[in-house]
Order: C-alpha cells, then sequence, then structure tokens
C-alpha cells in the first residue's frame, strides 16, 4: 500500500513538473502538448535512474486500473440532446457515421499490418498486435491503459508491451494531429474555404501557455449540487462513479464462477458502462438528475485521465518498442493518411455548402489525438463557435466514445482467439456497411 501512496505521489511531482515546462517552453505551447505528456517524458528519462523497479512495476498498472472509472463514467449524465445547440439530427448521424469509418478503417489497418507481417513477411508478431492503432490515435494516451488490462485480464504476458505501443502512437498522433490539423487550416485559409478563420499567431497566449491568471475570468469546475453540510458534491460524483465499479466487478466475478459463456469474456468496464446506464436511466426517472453535474463528472474522468497518461508514458519500455517500429512507422503512416482521406471525402460529400472543413477538421484532431485536439483545430477556424459544428461534433463524440471501448474490447478478443484476419475482415464489414448506411441517411430530407 505504500508503493501505491509513494507511486502517486511521484506522479503527482511529474505533472507539476510538466506544468513548469509547458508554460515555459515555447514549442510545447505551439504543440500544445499536455503537461502530463510532458511530465511522463520526464519520468521516462529520469525514472531508471532514481525510482525504484517496484515503485516502476506499480506504475505500469496504474493505465490499465485508471480506465476503469474513466469508461464506467460516461453514460454519467448522457444528454442525447443538446438544447444550447444548432444541431440536426442528420448532421449528428453523419458525423458519428465518419467518426466510426474511422474507427473500423484504423482496426483494419492495424490488423492488416498483422497479418501482412506474418503471411507475406514472414515475421511473427503477437496475435493482438494491431489493436493499438485505434487505441492510440482515437483513443488517446488514456485508452492505451485499455489495451493493457484487456490483455492482462487475459493472462497475455505481453499486456505491458501492448500498452506502451498504444502509448507510443497516441503521443505521434496527439502531436501529429496538431500539425497536421494547423498546415491544414492554414492552406484552406488561403484558398477561402474557411467560413471563420482566426490567425494561428493570434490564438490566445492563455490557451497556449495552459493557464488563466486572471481570477474573474477562471471558470468554475462545475455546479455545487449538494450542501457540504450533507456530503461534498466532488465526493458524491466519485461515490457514485466508484460504487458501479464495485458493482461491475461483483458481477463480472458472479459470471465467472457460474462460468457463463461469452460474458465470462468481458472487460469489467462493458459492465460498468451498462450498470452506469441503468443508474443514470433511474436518477433521471425519478427526477434527481439535478443532482449530477456533467462538468464535475468530466473533472473527474479528466483527472483520472492525466494520471493515466503519466503514468503510461513514464513507464514505457523503449528497448523492447524499437524491435516493432517498422510495424508501428506502417501503422502510423497508413493510419495518418487513410484517417484524412476518409474524413475529407466524406465531409465534402455529405457535408457540402455546410461547414464541410471546420467539421473534418474537428473529425481529424479526434480521429488523430483527444476531443480536445478537434476542439482546439475547430477554434481555430471558428473561434466564437457560431456555427453549429461544435454542437454537432460534440454529440457525435459522444455517441463514438460510448462504442469505442466495446470495440476495442471484442476485437481483440477475436485476435486473441482466431487470429488477426477474423478482425479484419469484421472491421471491413462494418465499413461497408456505414457506406451503405450514410448514403441512406445523406439521401434523407
Amino acid at each position: 500500500m505504500n508503493i501505491i501512496f509513494y507511486s502517486i505521489c511521484y506522479l503527482s511531482f511529474l505533472l507539476i513538473v510538466g506544468v513548469i515546462i509547458r508554460s515555459k517552453v515555447k514549442i510545447f505551447q505551439e504543440l500544445f502538448i499536455p503537461a502530463s505528456v510532458i511530465g511522463g517524458v520526464v519520468g521516462l528519462i529520469i525514472g531508471n535512474f532514481i525510482i525504484p523497479i517496484e515503485w516502476i512495476k506499480e506504475i505500469r498498472m496504474f493505465p490499465g486500473i485508471l480506465i476503469i472509472p474513466i469508461v464506467t463514467s460516461i453514460p454519467l449524465g448522457f444528454n442525447f440532446k443538446n438544447k444550447n445547440s444548432k444541431s440536426k439530427g442528420k448532421d449528428v448521424v453523419l458525423m458519428t457515421g465518419i467518426m466510426l469509418m474511422v474507427t473500423f478503417f484504423q482496426l483494419f489497418i492495424g490488423y492488416f499490418i498483422n497479418f501482412f507481417f506474418e503471411k507475406i513477411g514472414g515475421i511473427k508478431l503477437y496475435k493482438s498486435f494491431g489493436s493499438e492503432l485505434n487505441s492510440g490515435l482515437s483513443g488517446g494516451h488514456g485508452t492505451a491503459g485499455m489495451i493493457g488490462r484487456v490483455l492482462k485480464e487475459l493472462n497475455m504476458e505481453y499486456w505491458y508491451l501492448a500498452q506502451g505501443i498504444a502509448t507510443v502512437i497516441a503521443t505521434f498522433g496527439l502531436i501529429g494531429g496538431i500539425v497536421l490539423g494547423i498546415f491544414l487550416i492554414n492552406k484552406n485559409s488561403k484558398n477561402g474555404k474557411i467560413t471563420f478563420f482566426l490567425e494561428n499567431n493570434n490564438i490566445n497566449e492563455e490557451l497556449k501557455k495552459g493557464y488563466i491568471k486572471d481570477i474573474e475570468r477562471q471558470p468554475s469546475l462545475g455546479r455545487e449540487t449538494l450542501f457540504p453540510s450533507l456530503l461534498d458534491t466532488l465526493a458524491f460524483h466519485i461515490a457514485i462513479i466508484f460504487s458501479v465499479c464495485g458493482l461491475s466487478y461483483l458481477v463480472l466475478n458472479f459470471i465467472k464462477a457460474k462460468k457463463i459463456p461469452i460474458l465470462s469474456s468481458f472487460s469489467v468496464w462493458i459492465f460498468g458502462m451498462g450498470i452506469m446506464f441503468v443508474v443514470w436511466s433511474i436518477i433521471k426517472n425519478r427526477g434527481l438528475e439535478w443532482c449530477i453535474d456533467v462538468k464535475v463528472k468530466s473533472k473527474i474522468s479528466g483527472f483520472l485521465t492525466e494520471f493515466a497518461i503519466v503514468s503510461a508514458v513514464s513507464t514505457l519500455q523503449l528497448n523492447i518498442i524499437t524491435t516493432y517500429f517498422f510495424p508501428i512507422f506502417l501503422m502510423i503512416s497508413l493510419g495518418f493518411l487513410g484517417t484524412w482521406f476518409i474524413i475529407k471525402y466524406y465531409s465534402y460529400k455529405v457535408f457540402l455548402n455546410n461547414y464541410s472543413f471546420e467539421r473534418a477538421i474537428a473529425m481529424l484532431g479526434t480521429c488523430l489525438g483527444i476531443f480536445f485536439t478537434g476542439l482546439l483545430l475547430l477554434k481555430i477556424c471558428d473561434p466564437e463557435f457560431s456555427t453549429p459544428v461544435l454542437g454537432d461534433y460534440s454529440l457525435g463524440f459522444s455517441f463514438s466514445a460510448l462504442l469505442g471501448p466495446l470495440l476495442i474490447t471484442n476485437f481483440t478478443v477475436l485476435a486473441i482467439n482466431y487470429n488477426a484476419m477474423v478482425p479484419m475482415i469484421t472491421s471491413l464489414i462494418f465499413f461497408v456497411i456505414l457506406i451503405f448506411i450514410m448514403k441512406i441517411v445523406d439521401s434523407k430530407k
């Protein structure tokens, strides 16, 4: 228990170091590199010299543990309608469809690389190699722990290697997504294809540095839904999330004890999301939704994500990952090219004269990095968020985020139980199905 406490203290120190470096170093500000990634790199450099190996082994487990409450919390406060947005249902569905198409494409490319190296190159990779592409690009650093957790639950000894590869891909995706996005924005702004445009050198300096000095303009963390005399609001939200996580473990352990087919192979957060949907439905049906603040919930998952990222990056085993350099390089290269091609093609096809570039650049940021990346790129194109893109993008991301963990888990299990060809073909089938669904939705007025 002491090791866990010491490890949290160490990771907290790395986060503070990351904040200081980000606020001082210009290149990190220009690329909007999160403090958790910077701190993780610092930990990667100094960790082996000053941190006991027992700490490193413990920290390596953190991403897989923290991803459980992160994913479980997603349905809490979920709203299928955004009352304050100008969104149209059709546009939300189309943006969701495009992001899901990218998901299945990235899954296909990842497993294709696995199949290609083994069948054609004669180089045998581990069975689930390939799932890291989608987890790293569309999932981000936090989801790297999901890969590690799934494989660890399946007793795969290479779980930490897969987690490390997903973290490397997420880092390339985050940086590359911002660089590519800003390049495309500058290119299209010269051609007059962007309705609103904020020059890159005029981006708010506070956003680059990552903090606001003016106390009066600092945003609130959320609503105080309960009086402290009853229970602290933050503690209340955390209690709901972790209670559901605990209940999920009880359900999973019961299912495994009874050896129920199929369900026994599910990861704990799948049950967590399902139970949380039920809990949120009960809260709404009882008219108690006022006690849940989505902003507070998001801050909790954000807090857990920061620690998941810094722990994943700081424990990377670069000497092992270099063994897979060429497969990783091919996955990232094809992933970047294919992701932008799909997003650009369908955005201009189904959103003609409907802010097609703004929609494309927001989805590009998310599908190569995280939600914030897409939000950042969209803000450059639409500084005041005066278009309906933000509402459509936010809802589309929410729907795809609900499906993401389920897809990652099930495709990984398919690869292990069979081979890379099965998830590769399955992802291709779903991709084709989505093409027809997009045609049907787009044809409707």
